[in-house]
């Protein structure tokens, strides 16, 4: 167990405290542990590249800690009302397609190589900046408009360009399948 895994679990074991002040109108707590969550993201991505301290753990629990924290954050936002609830429909379906996808692969013992694409990261860059600007503005109780909304535009096209790249790289990879 490297200290880059050690921080991720630690970044894991952030999200029901997130869930929890903001389903609590705790939105200052909110906001402050998303911080955390996000320099700890940083931190650990750092050392884990830095002194080669990357492993096979820490390349599933990192992007498992990312998808847990966001997932949870808007629902969380969107069943609180400070979201569009459909962005969040879009957010978390996503997520549940390429889960059901990997999933799928594995059963059919053609596991399928997940790498983030750059219309991937740049969703993911994306969600956290739109979830950082709600959560700022609910906790410091300002106006976060035009930028609310071209984040959300800009989640929405991310979103649906990456789950879209994903899907065509997936079945490109399960087309290879023999029939029995």
């Amino acid at each position: 167990m490297s200290i880059p895994n050690i921080i991720t679990l630690g970044r894991i074991m952030l999200v029901p405290i997130i869930v929890w002040a903001i389903v609590s109108s705790q939105m200052e707590v909110a906001f402050a542990v998303f911080l955390i969550a996000g320099i700890s993201d940083a931190v650990d991505g750092f050392l884990a590249k830095r002194f080669n301290m990357t492993s096979e753990l820490g390349a599933l629990l990192d992007p498992l800690a990312d998808k847990a924290l966001l997932v949870s954050i808007y629902m969380a936002l969107g069943i609180w009302g400070a979201i569009p609830r459909w962005i969040v429909i879009l957010v978390v379906s996503r997520d549940i397609m390429i889960v059901a996808a990997v999933i799928i692969s594995w059963l059919f013992d053609r596991p399928v190589e997940m790498k983030p694409s750059k219309v991937s990261k740049l969703n993911t860059v994306a969600q956290v900046a739109f979830a950082g600007l709600v959560l700022a503005a609910l906790a410091f109780g300002f106006k976060p408009g035009p930028y609310d909304i071209i984040l959300m535009g800009l989640v929405t096209v991310f979103t649906l360009s990456s789950v879209s790249l994903y899907l065509v790289e997936w079945l490109r990879h399960m087309s290879t399948i023999e029939a029995k």
